[in-house]
């Protein structure tokens, strides 16, 4: 009790946490209003990159959560974060949706198909995949040294029946064709939760980050 009395922080996990599909639990909107009567903050933090934030505050408003675009940590944000640190002005191929290939315009980078022209793959949670990226992403692994990056290490996305492959699935998939691992950057990597108390000011004392798998 008495560290959850130190925490001013809350990174909520979603899918699976706060709802499960299009479905809110009954405890969120209580818990979020308590967060805030206290005086304390939370953010939504999620490893699926296959919205975008504009995407996210759409479902949350429909689920009867309003949000802003500062309310959100996400692995497309992290992701970008990382690329201007390590990648920056490098051409892209986007293995992912177009939710995620526009998250990454919108920080400036090209997003390319033109396979001649890419010098970065960002792997994503993708359900637009289709055979035709998944040959690209081999054929870019096995025949050229490019820098591989994966947004997200999770096997699998919740679902309202179970479960669907996520982006580390397909990522085990393309190691098992090419030998080639990605550098991940979603959650458990810190990268997420240290951009979230870096922007606002907390402590990692003052911080949870709550979810629905331990791993």
């Amino acid at each position: 009790i008495s560290l959850i009395k130190n925490i001013r922080l809350y990174l909520f996990d979603m899918d699976g946490t706060l709802y499960l599909g299009n479905r809110l639990y009954d405890f969120t909107i209580e818990l979020l209003s308590e967060i805030k009567r206290t005086g304390g903050k939370y953010l939504f933090m999620t490893n699926n990159s296959s919205k975008s934030v504009a995407d996210y505050i759409k479902k949350l408003h429909n689920l009867g959560i309003e949000s802003t675009r500062e309310d959100f940590i996400t692995s497309s944000q992290a992701t970008a974060y990382y690329l201007h640190k390590h990648h920056e002005g490098q051409s892209l191929y986007g293995c992912g949706t177009e939710s995620l290939k526009e998250e990454l315009r919108m920080e400036g980078f090209t997003v390319t198909t033109d396979l001649d022209k890419v010098e970065c793959i960002v792997m994503g949670f993708d359900t637009e995949l289709n055979f035709k990226k998944l040959h690209d992403v081999s054929f870019m692994l096995c025949t050229r040294q490019l820098p591989y990056i994966a947004t997200n290490p999770d096997y699998v996305c919740p679902t309202e029946f179970g479960s669907v492959p996520d982006c580390g699935s397909v990522c085990i998939g393309i190691k098992n064709a090419t030998g080639r691992e990605p550098v991940v950057i979603g959650k458990p990597s810190p990268l997420m939760p240290q951009l979230a108390m870096d922007r606002w000011g907390y402590t990692k004392e003052e911080t949870a980050v709550v979810g629905d798998r331990i791993y």
